[in-house]
């Protein structure tokens, strides 16, 4: 790597090999979701990268090939989408802009907030806006923002059925009760719609290629209004990491945002988009070897908004 660069176009191919080598012993540190149960059956150590410059470059490594329900990680497109399709004033009358300090899906701070939700990064907050996708049903819905994201950033997301009957088979009742108290205060006209949306949404599976050019929808002028680009963005830096987004702006500086998969996803504005994939995920929800990695490259590289 030339040291005397910085920036994602500084990356030289066999520091990020060394780094995924780095990132394999620290899954060992992390542990799958049981709460999912084809989650469980993820290989634990799998570790994939791949970077995508606005100038063209791309790096990878790891098991790059490797397809994943993206969960959370959705959560930042529906945003766009929702924004794109009813505009800011429309969204913001259904979720706040608020960091959250509790659980992603706590009802706790629901309940505090009086059943307007937080931020679009948790579930509350991604369950009322899967509520304003068009179409007759969840699938239909689903179907909607998948078409307009492949078509968008040129990717082969596709509905991982098998996953999306293992979290049916889930009672999930954390998620139900945030739902009805949605509509109790008026966020939601069917609840079994949202979560039959919902549920679908967070089941779009890809590989971390797909991820990284849904992630250069954000970094580059791309077709998508600039003031959708950078709410989102905001909202990926300060909520995207669920209650340790706060350290980790610190730390990275980088609007990120993780999913219970082992997805993460990390926007350099202006400059591309860091995808990463590992299943072994920390307490918090978030994947121990994608925030290693995340780390690594925004200190080395300086990548940070901040810097």
């Amino acid at each position: 790597m030339n040291n005397s660069l910085i920036g994602l176009d500084a990356l030289a191919q066999d520091q990020l090999d060394a780094w995924v080598s780095d990132a394999k012993t620290k899954t060992q540190l992390g542990r799958l979701p049981d709460y999912i149960p084809l989650l469980t059956q993820t290989k634990p150590n799998t570790v994939a990268v791949e970077i995508q410059t606005t100038k063209g470059k791309i790096f990878s490594a790891g098991e790059v090939t490797q397809p994943f329900a993206l969960m959370s990680v959705i959560k930042p497109f529906l945003l766009l989408f929702v924004l794109e399709r009813s505009g800011a004033d429309e969204v913001f009358k259904q979720v706040g802009m608020k960091p959250s300090d509790q659980p992603f899906h706590s009802l706790t701070q629901l309940s505090s907030d009086r059943g307007y939700p937080r931020n679009p990064m948790i579930n509350s907050g991604a369950i009322a806006l899967a509520a304003l996708l068009p179409g007759k049903d969840g699938a239909a819905r689903c179907k909607a923002l998948c078409d307009w994201l492949n078509r968008l950033a040129d990717t082969h997301l596709t509905l991982d059925r098998a996953m999306l009957t293992s979290v049916r088979s889930m009672a999930n009742e954390s998620n139900r009760a945030i739902a009805h108290m949605l509509s109790q205060a008026g966020h939601l006209t069917s609840v079994e719609m949202a979560l039959d949306t919902y549920n679908h949404i967070c089941c779009l599976s890809g590989t971390v290629e797909d991820l990284a050019r849904l992630g250069l929808l954000l970094a580059s002028s791309s077709g998508i209004a600039r003031q959708h680009q950078q709410i989102v963005n905001a909202l990926m830096l300060t909520c995207g990491l669920y209650e340790a987004s706060g350290a980790f702006a610190v730390r990275i500086g980088l609007p990120t945002k993780s999913g219970v998969s082992g997805a993460l996803l990390s926007i350099v504005p202006k400059e591309g988009a860091i995808a990463a994939y590992s299943p072994a995920i920390d307490p918090t929800g978030n994947s121990v070897a994608g925030l290693f990695l995340l780390e690594k490259l925004a200190t080395h590289l300086k990548l940070s908004i901040f810097g």
